[in-house]
């Protein structure tokens, strides 16, 4: 209790502190005005948080926006941008704990019913409290709070925009690729959910099955978490959807954020950069100038404060390649590709069992140095042993790989269970590799089967003079592997979108 008190004061030094400094490009007479409030959520359990409204803009009513905090982070996650949104376009914030950690009550249910249902119960408070607008409420969030207010968004139909950013639509295919559990991304969630919160009976049970090597409870549970399963709901209660996602997530990869985001039948916008999870927020969170939070201000000023910004009549799809720096639009993920390259794969045989010099990196770091500074993890081709690798043609001009590279293949094991990690290199003419692209799938039951699967969505320029490569091999610290020691023979095709 002590140890929650005492956060509980800090926060809100630091928070006042970051609001007393001035926003840049704010007109001097708007302003805002903070309260540190604890708001009855679903049951009357208390989440605690800032409130954040608007000051010298008269008496109301404001748009409303809704921030549930992010896996393990306070209620300051999103102040500077609260701040910055109250005094420059004129809503009120409400920045909040998530259930189960830190100052809030209750106990983390992973983004179940209560969790989501304390959304509604901070827009009821906000309505009967503040001067917010019933016809104007959006959510907004990172990582986890991305991905309750897109099943906010299902759940109450007041829910008129939702920005979601570095969000999970599918835990599954999150955290399982394939078949494949991702041990050290949920492994790490699940440490911290015990170092900063409170788990509940689901979270306690997913923890112990994971240190058994199972995810089976973890799998039952993911539909009822996922907006994937709740498209329809989201399409039937129209809410304006925005997803920003970056191509190296660790934790949430792009592919499950563009098939839902392809679902979606609402006005929908889709930002794609190099990075990892939350790295292409991170600045914009705490009030500094950033792509993906400014474009988000848009979003809600158009959607909720009916501004005629233009945001509607640019393409609704933004790319930025992992390894440049300017945005690309199209009016879809499948369009960005104008080409198919498709490269034979002759058959090949290699050790399973034992990794080869490819491999994914460090998640967070990686995929950070990659977004900031575009080093990419990389690997001298000619010396990856114990793995299949092929080569494609080199490309006379410099061209642009975008999409969802595909592997089809045929596999044939000495054992019944196979773990494979594909991934494809940009190569000079040295013969060092940047990774651009990788999937891991597991095969279980079976010493053979043909398999058909996309490699993670992304945009990479390759220079002119430069190849593709693609390295197959048996493990990846990142993921659990069932490849035991034996032969694995592989063969089949690979196909590169690009234009």
């Amino acid at each position: 209790m002590r140890s929650s008190r005492l956060l509980t004061l800090l926060t809100a030094v630091v928070a006042v502190g970051a609001l007393s400094a001035p926003v840049s490009g704010a007109a001097t007479s708007f302003g805002a005005d903070i309260s540190y409030q604890s708001i009855p959520g679903e049951g009357g359990t208390p989440m605690r948080g800032f409130v954040v409204k608007p000051t010298g803009r008269g008496d109301g009513p404001f748009p409303l926006l809704v921030m549930p905090a992010s896996w393990s982070a306070p209620n300051l996650e999103y102040v500077g941008a609260a701040r910055k949104l109250a005094a420059e376009s004129g809503d009120i914030v409400i920045s909040y704990t998530s259930r189960g950690f830190y100052d809030s009550g209750g106990e983390i249910d992973v983004a179940g019913p209560d969790t989501v249902d304390d959304v509604s119960r901070v827009i009821d408070w906000a309505l009967a409290n503040t001067p917010a607008d019933v016809n104007k409420i959006g959510v907004a969030g990172i990582s986890y709070g991305a991905g309750i207010g897109l099943l906010a968004a299902a759940n109450d139909k007041r829910v008129k925009a939702v920005a979601s950013m570095s969000t999970w639509a599918d835990l599954e295919a999150s955290l399982y690729p394939n078949a494949t559990i991702s041990q050290l991304s949920a492994g790490g969630l699940l440490a911290a959910g015990q170092l900063t919160g409170r788990p509940g009976p689901d979270l306690r049970r997913i923890t112990a099955e994971f240190l058994q090597g199972k995810i089976d409870y973890a799998r039952q549970l993911a539909p009822s978490r996922s907006a994937s399963s709740k498209v329809d709901q989201i399409n039937a209660n129209g809410a304006a959807v925005f997803i920003a996602n970056s191509f190296q997530d660790a934790i949430f990869p792009p592919n499950q954020a563009v098939d839902f985001y392809d679902r979606l039948r609402t006005p929908k916008r889709l930002m794609l950069q190099g990075g990892d999870h939350a790295t292409s927020e991170l600045l914009g969170a705490v009030g500094l100038s950033n792509d993906v939070w400014d474009t988000a201000t848009d979003w809600f000023d158009r959607y909720l404060n009916g501004i005629d910004n233009g945001i509607d009549r640019t393409p609704p799809v933004q790319v930025m390649s992992a390894n440049a720096g300017k945005w690309r639009g199209y009016q879809s993920w499948a369009s960005a590709a104008t080409t198919t390259d498709t490269v034979p794969l002759g058959a090949k045989t290699f050790v399973s069992g034992v990794d080869s010099a490819a491999n994914s990196g460090i998640p967070i770091l990686s995929g950070a140095l990659q977004g900031y500074f575009k080093i990419p993890v990389g690997v001298f081709i000619p010396a990856v042993l114990n793995a299949g690798v092929w080569h494609g043609p080199v490309y006379s001009q410099a061209t642009t790989v975008v999409g969802k590279p595909k592997l089809t293949t045929t596999v044939k094991s000495g054992n019944t269970g196979t773990t494979l990690v594909a991934y494809l290199y940009d190569v000079d003419p040295a013969g060092f590799g940047a990774l651009i692209t990788h999937k891991p799938y597991t095969i279980r039951g079976t010493k053979s089967a043909t398999i058909d699967f996309a490699l993670e969505s992304i945009s990479w320029d390759v220079p002119a003079g430069h190849h593709l490569a693609l390295v197959v091999d048996s493990a990846d610290l990142r993921y659990t592997s069932e490849s035991k020691a034996g032969l694995v023979k592989i063969d089949g095709t690979l196909t590169v979108p690009r234009r």
